[in-house]
């Protein structure tokens, strides 16, 4: 079936975005996206006089303006206006799996890999509290890819269930 590559290619693109906004995210240093780690991470870089919380949360903010909606945008488009997605299922199945493409290189590439084990993400005076990633935080992160992202796909799939008759 000539859609699946199609819909692998997808996830890799939607990764490939994600990856745009960490780089971003952290161009004038990690502290741009503390805002993804534990809140003891956070009092830490407070403490530290790295940042203030009303910048920790202005971060938050932003990113979720910016990142969840383009997501959203970027999965519509790929699965109803590329792939031609028509029924519930069709968008389900679509949406689920380039969603979960995504979060898994989310977890496994940026959170565990590029966060947790190089310099990259690195902020001074937290090496104690590495790999920034870890509790809540990475509870939380886990259900999102794997119970978040199908929940998300049914809702945009039977909302678009109606638009697309």
């Amino acid at each position: 079936m000539m859609i699946i590559p199609m819909i692998i290619f997808e996830g890799i693109v939607l990764s490939f975005i994600v990856l745009v906004g960490c780089v971003v995210g952290i161009a004038n240093g990690p502290v741009g996206l503390v805002c993804l780690y534990e809140r003891e991470v956070w009092d830490r870089c407070i403490e530290n006089g790295l940042t203030t919380e009303a910048k920790i949360k202005r971060s938050a903010n932003i990113f979720r303006l910016v990142s969840i909606p383009l997501m959203l945008i970027v999965v519509l488009l790929s699965v109803y206006g590329i792939n031609g997605a028509r029924t519930f299922w069709e968008g389900f199945v679509q949406m689920t799996i380039v969603l979960v493409i995504e979060g898994l290189f989310d977890r496994l590439f940026i959170d565990w890999y590029w966060v947790g084990k190089t310099k990259a993400w690195r902020i001074d005076g937290t090496d104690d509290l590495r790999p920034y990633i870890y509790g809540k935080a990475l509870m939380i992160k886990w259900a999102t890819t794997l119970i978040g992202y199908p929940v998300i796909a049914a809702i945009l799939a039977w909302i678009m269930s109606f638009i697309m008759k």
